[in-house]
């Protein structure tokens, strides 16, 4: 517990005296130093949250959920009728996908044809949640729905044509020559991701069929779960119903990039949190120059039998009063940063005319944040932790302090 006096004298340790000019100078930066190492870590573990979610969100708002890739034999239509599958499913959607190139007078490069029915790709997130132009029930033979960055690429617009040839040949008189097919651009969407909108394009899957020379009964399943945030579970209930099928997830086609997404936060972390270790520091240069400035306040104290755990308390209650209004002010200064760091991107982008977080390399075009309660609570157990500990040296050694040499000079 702790006592009135002790509460009193802490207080009056804490207040600005004009005496006491260059230890309130290492307190003010000590303050300060915590605070902004506080809201540092929380702006970037804001930002970084941020990204991760909008880069989750994109992907499997474009990529299907799960997807399930037969061996031999084609996917059992009776499968989809399993109970547990429709609980966790929403949408169960038959795709094929091939690599082609596009050619054009001064244009070639290669993409991804994803083949769906005409009736299951009005169905996809991309067509009924993305911005989509054109009509998403025309994607009969020979149509195809191209992605915004490809049609900024090729200069193109709904209505106009472009040439495609797949890797699979032809037979002819001179030989073995590759498939070259003309299709109509019918729509244009917006995945939010650059690279899939400059990659990828939709056919229908009877075409691509036909384009590739595929198999029917080698068609992929697709599924589109209700939760997809749950990915572990769903897929290992998937594998119990798929079991002579190839499983894989839209996880684990990215999971290199979240694990190094995962691998920066955490160095970030660590980075950032030197600055408030640092700052904590100063905490103990400031308590040691006023245990040396109160050298005769503590004599007193002692003299009149105030006990060495009372003079202990005092000081080491002043070191942990700095860190933890520091570590409650940095929180209140990150957080509000957090919130409105897109508007402030935006005026300083405005005001010197330089481009901050461009979409052509961040896939985004907005910074993205999400306040994380339970990284703002790891941040600031930390780092009242930090300013607990650097408190406890100065406050024994204060406690340690002989009263008659304190007074022997007074």
């Amino acid at each position: 517990m702790i006592s009135t006096l002790e509460k009193e004298i802490t207080f009056r340790y804490l207040k600005t005296r004009k005496k006491d000019g260059f230890l309130n100078i290492i307190s003010i930066f000590s303050f300060i130093g915590i605070s902004l190492g506080v809201a540092v870590l929380i702006i970037v573990m804001s930002v970084m949250n941020g990204f991760r979610t909008e880069l989750i969100n994109k992907i499997v708002g474009f990529n299907p959920h799960i997807t399930i890739k037969p061996y031999e034999n084609s996917i059992s239509i009776d499968k989809l009728n399993n109970k547990e599958l429709k609980k966790i499913s929403e949408e169960l959607l038959y795709s094929n996908s091939g690599e082609a190139i596009i050619i054009s007078q001064d244009f070639t490069k290669g993409i991804v044809l994803r083949g769906y029915s005409q009736k299951d790709f009005s169905k996809l997130n991309v067509v009924n949640k993305g911005r989509f132009s054109g009509n998403s029930k025309k994607l009969y033979k020979n149509n195809i729905s191209i992605g915004k960055e490809l049609s900024f690429d090729l200069e193109l617009k709904i209505g106009d044509k472009l040439s495609i040839i797949s890797p699979s040949g032809i037979e002819t008189i001179i030989g073995n020559l590759p498939k070259q097919e003309v299709f109509t651009v019918s729509s244009i969407f917006e995945s939010g991701l650059a690279d899939f909108d400059r990659n990828i394009a939709f056919i229908n899957i009877n075409t691509l069929d036909n384009f590739f020379d595929f198999n029917k009964d080698d068609r992929n399943l697709e599924i589109y779960l209700k939760n997809p945030s749950d990915i572990v579970i769903a897929k290992n209930k998937v594998k119990e119903v798929f079991k002579d099928e190839f499983i894989y997830t839209w996880a684990d086609m990215n999971s290199s990039l979240f694990s190094a997404l995962k691998v920066e936060r955490n160095v970030m972390f660590i980075i950032l949190s030197l600055i408030i270790l640092v700052a904590a520091f100063n905490i103990i240069s400031g308590l040691t120059i006023l245990v040396k400035n109160k050298t005769r306040d503590i004599a007193i104290l002692k003299s009149i039998g105030v006990l060495n755990k009372s003079i202990t308390k005092i000081f080491f209650l002043v070191g942990v009063t700095i860190g933890t209004t520091a570590t409650i002010f940095g929180i209140l200064l990150g957080v509000l940063f957090s919130l409105y760091i897109e508007n402030i991107r935006q005026f300083l982008s405005y005001t010197f005319n330089i481009s901050l977080f461009p979409e052509e390399i961040y896939f985004l075009s907005k910074m993205p944040t999400e306040i994380n309660l339970v990284s703002i609570l790891i941040i600031s157990v930390c780092s009242i932790l930090i300013t607990i500990i650097v408190s406890i040296y100065p406050a024994i050694k204060a406690s340690k302090l002989d009263p008659v040499k304190g007074l022997k000079y007074e």
